[in-house]
C-alpha cells in the first residue's frame, strides 16, 4: 500500500516548482502588454498625486546590488502610495553628463589626447545612450514600475534648457552671487571635484599641541590664560582668526606647573601625560557657550 494515497491532502494547480528564471520574464512580458503601469496610474485619481523623481545613477556600466536595493525601497514606496489612492508615478531618469562616463571612455583608450573635444562628447553621449538601455532593462528584471520608456536624460536639450529657466529664475530673485570658495581639483581629470567624489587615504600625520594667550579677557579670563589647539597643518595658524569651542562642552580652567590654560574637561587626563603637566588643579568648569571674548 502507499501510505500517500491514504492521506486527505488539498489538491493543488500550483507546481512543485517556481521555474522563476523561466517564467519571471512571461510575467514582466505579460504585464508590458497589459501596460500595468500605466493602468495602476489611470486607476487614481490626478488631483490626489505623489511624485517620486529617481535620483538618476550615472550611465556608466552595469547596475550594482546599490542600485538594486534603490529601485527596489522606491518601488516599494510608490506602490504603498498607490494602494493609498494616490496618482504616484515613478519618475526615471539616468545621469548622462560627468566624470564616471569619461573615465569609463578613457579605460578605453579614449579621450581628449587622440579625439577632439567635440568628438569625445559625442563618444560619451553614445555610451552614455548604450548604458541607459542596459540599465533600463535590469530595472525592468527588477519588476519596478514606471515609464522606462520615456525617462530623464540629463543631456537631453529640454533638461538642459529647464535647468537654465530655473538657474535664472533663482539669478532674478537674488540667490546667485559670486564669490570666493575653495574647490576640489583633479590635475589628470582638468577639471573640479564635487566633496562626493573625493577619497581620503588614511595616513599618519605629525601633530602640535599650540597654546593661544588671552590678549583681553574682557573681565571673564585674566590675561595669563592661554587656549589650548591641536592641528595637523601649524602653517595655517598665522592665518588664524578665531578659536571656536563647542557651545555644548565642558571646558576646565586648570592651573598646571607650566601656567593656567583652558581644555575641554573630558581630554584634560590624556593631555597631562603628553604635556607633562603636574599640580594640576581644576579652578572653574563652565560651558563653551558660557565664554565669548
Amino acid at each position: 500500500m502507499d501510505y500517500k494515497d491514504t492521506l486527505n491532502l488539498p489538491k493543488t494547480d500550483f507546481e512543485m516548482r517556481g521555474n522563476l528564471p523561466k517564467k519571471e520574464p512571461d510575467f514582466q512580458k505579460r504585464w508590458q502588454q497589459l501596460n500595468l503601469n500605466q493602468a495602476i496610474l489611470d486607476s487614481n485619481d490626478r488631483s490626489k498625486a505623489f511624485y517620486l523623481h529617481d535620483g538618476p545613477p550615472y550611465a556608466n556600466g552595469n547596475m550594482h546590488v546599490g542600485h538594486a536595493l534603490n529601485k527596489t525601497l522606491k518601488d516599494i514606496v510608490v506602490r504603498f502610495k498607490s494602494m493609498e489612492g494616490y496618482y504616484s508615478p515613478l519618475i526615471h531618469g539616468w545621469d548622462t553628463h560627468g566624470m564616471p562616463i569619461e573615465v569609463a571612455l578613457q579605460k578605453k583608450g579614449l579621450s581628449v589626447k587622440n579625439l577632439s573635444v567635440t568628438d569625445f562628447c559625442e563618444k560619451c553621449s553614445q555610451f552614455a545612450d548604450e548604458q541607459v538601455s542596459i540599465q533600463r532593462e535590469q530595472i525592468r528584471r527588477l519588476g519596478v514600475l514606471g515609464d522606462l520608456d520615456h525617462p530623464y536624460l540629463t543631456k537631453n536639450k529640454d533638461f538642459v534648457a529647464k535647468q537654465i529657466e530655473v538657474f535664472a529664475t533663482m539669478a532674478l530673485k537674488g540667490y546667485i552671487y559670486k564669490g570666493l570658495k575653495t574647490v576640489f581639483w583633479s590635475p589628470s581629470s582638468q577639471t573640479a571635484l564635487a566633496e562626493a567624489e573625493i577619497e581620503y587615504y588614511d595616513v599618519q600625520s605629525y601633530s602640535i599641541y599650540v597654546s593661544f594667550q588671552v590678549v583681553d579677557g574682557k573681565n571673564l579670563l585674566d590675561n595669563q590664560t592661554s587656549f589650548i589647539i591641536w592641528t595637523t597643518t601649524p602653517w595655517t595658524i598665522p592665518s588664524n582668526l578665531a578659536i571656536c569651542l563647542n557651545p555644548k562642552m565642558i571646558y576646565g580652567l586648570y592651573q598646571t606647573n607650566k601656567g593656567k590654560f583652558i581644555v575641554s574637561k573630558h581630554l584634560m587626563d590624556g593631555l597631562k601625560e603628553e604635556l607633562n603637566f603636574e599640580n594640576v588643579q581644576l579652578l572653574k568648569e563652565f560651558k563653551g557657550a558660557e565664554k565669548r571674548i
